[in-house]
């Protein structure tokens, strides 16, 4: 199954309980954290995308397996996560990283990758970066991507700060990425 941080139980319930306890359960959800809740109403694949949406999470996709919907959300507070300014100052856009040589690094949590990300990139969440540095070669161009720059910022400067040269923050990130996705939803 996929990587969540939290997960809540919301098997056996009706319209419009799935909801309910997801909104609750989120209070205890620290911001960036993915909760995987566990639903067998069929209704709340569109109940939780829409609820999602409306109150700023990122609702990163769900799989069915055996009659229960496995649903995956990201938790944000938008007027953090968008004011955050961006300050790394070798930056390229989206279209022009997937065109060059080195290595696409998506620093999403396994989750939001798992639904989809860029053919080939390589995963390595953000809270993994700094023990896992040791899987990327320093000679490489890097090209750091997220949701939305913002981690990619300071996943660049991490990597800047510990001796990589050739590194970008990849903008806008995987919201305005059009091209093919790969999915590994297991």
């Amino acid at each position: 199954m996929i990587k969540s941080d939290v997960q809540l139980d919301a098997k056996g319930l009706a319209c419009p309980m799935p909801i309910v306890k997801t909104k609750k359960a989120m209070n205890d959800v620290a911001e960036g954290q993915v909760l995987e809740i566990q639903a067998t109403d069929k209704g709340s694949v569109a109940d939780i995308a829409a609820w999602s949406k409306t109150v700023g999470h990122q609702y990163i996709g769900s799989n069915e397996v055996d009659g229960v919907f496995y649903h995956y959300i990201r938790k944000c507070n938008p007027e953090i996560s968008e004011a955050v300014e961006k300050s790394f100052e070798q930056t390229i856009a989206n279209e022009d990283a997937v065109k060059q040589e080195g290595l696409i690094l998506d620093v999403r949590e396994a989750a939001e990758y798992a639904f989809g990300h860029i053919p080939g990139a390589k995963s390595i969440p953000m809270g993994e970066l700094a023990s896992r540095m040791g899987e990327l070669d320093k000679d490489e161009t890097i090209y750091v991507i997220c949701r939305t720059g913002t981690r990619s910022d300071l996943a660049a400067r991490q990597l800047a700060e510990a001796g990589f040269t050739k590194v970008y923050n990849v903008l806008p990130g995987m919201t305005g990425y059009e091209d093919a996705l790969q999915k590994e939803v297991e």
